[in-house]
């Protein structure tokens, strides 16, 4: 069944109007959604620890800004935007104590929530805005009076007013604009790590550095290779982001097309469906979120020498040296 998209009219602000907004965290979806929230004219606070490199930058764009105990305290939405691993420790010691009856607690991600590695208190409102973008493109599409969608769901509605508030707040950092989609924890959460497991980040760069793997072994100059497998991808990704498949179609080759159409299939295969399937299921039983909370609270050392390892590799050498002719591609 078809979801449905529920925009301004359906999410009016108001249920938020004289309420006190708590956002801890100014990372990437953290000052996006301060900053959407304060200029849409809600009362925000930003909640850091002492020492904090946002902290001045925070207070630089206008807001306000105190330690993490104070605002959660004070406010009557406190919204978690800080990294899935630290959530749990943060919200035990300085959110937890300080959260009054009515309170809402809310996410940008069920992580937590769904995998139980936070269980809050009876008497509050449990509920989530999930934009489906970065923070920056987020507040870049604000500031130009548009939107990013968000996923919006509630878990706990201890006040029985948790969804108007929730579809309010989705309307304050700008989502009601393109569109606001009922949810639960467990779909965002499953469908998100999902999406960034065998898609948007583990599929589509395996993909990559596979692709230009095989061109150099064939002895294709590199510098050719990756233009072809990773530069160009951008071209594909934002037809693909503007109209779909069909725009896509529209604007490439015919050759183009008869080889999507024919060799695709022979690259992504029923041998695909299978491990995306398993991943799914990883995901599905708790096992992923299991492991990526053993190698946090470990250190990380498995994560760190995994991501060096992939930083290392001659495909973001080669890249490097191109992307430094390109010096309009850093955006940000």
């Amino acid at each position: 069944m078809a979801a449905h998209v529920y925009t301004e009219a359906d999410a009016p602000i108001d249920p938020l109007k004289g309420k006190k907004i708590a956002v801890i965290g100014y990372g990437s979806q953290g000052h996006a959604h301060a900053l959407n929230a304060h200029d849409s004219g809600l009362d925000v606070t930003v909640g850091l620890y002492q020492g904090s490199k946002s902290w001045e930058a925070a207070e630089k764009a206008g807001l306000r800004v105190t330690d993490v105990s104070s605002a959660a305290g004070a406010a009557d939405v406190v919204v978690m935007l800080i990294p899935d691993e630290k959530q749990r420790r943060v919200f035990e010691e300085s959110i937890r104590p300080v959260v009054r009856p009515g309170t809402s607690l809310v996410w940008a991600h069920g992580f937590n929530i769904h995998f139980k590695q936070i269980t809050p208190p009876a008497g509050v409102d449990v509920w989530m805005v999930a934009p489906k973008a970065p923070g920056h493109r987020m507040r870049e599409l604000f500031v130009e009076g548009k939107g990013v969608p968000s996923l919006v769901a509630v878990e706990q509605d201890a006040t029985g007013n948790a969804w108007p508030l929730a579809f309010a707040y989705g309307n304050a950092v700008g989502s009601a604009k393109a569109g606001l989609i009922k949810t639960t924890f467990k779909e965002e959460t499953e469908t998100d790590l999902f999406g960034e497991q065998s898609v948007l980040c583990g599929g589509i760069t395996s993909l990559i550095k596979a692709g230009w793997e095989v061109l150099v072994e064939a002895g294709y100059q590199p510098e050719v290779a990756y233009y072809e497998c990773l530069h160009e991808l951008k071209l594909i990704v934002d037809l693909l982001h503007e109209g779909g498949l069909t725009k896509m179609h529209k604007f490439i080759s015919d050759t183009a097309k008869f080889g999507d159409l024919t060799r695709g299939p022979r690259v992504v295969d029923e041998r695909t469906h299978d491990e995306m399937r398993r991943i799914l299921k990883e995901i599905q039983s708790g096992k992923f979120a299991r492991e990526w909370i053993r190698e946090s609270e470990a250190g990380g050392g498995k994560f760190q020498r995994l991501l060096k390892s992939d930083l290392d590799r001659p495909i973001e050498k080669v890249g490097a040296k191109l992307r430094a002719r390109m010096p309009w591609l850093e955006a940000r």
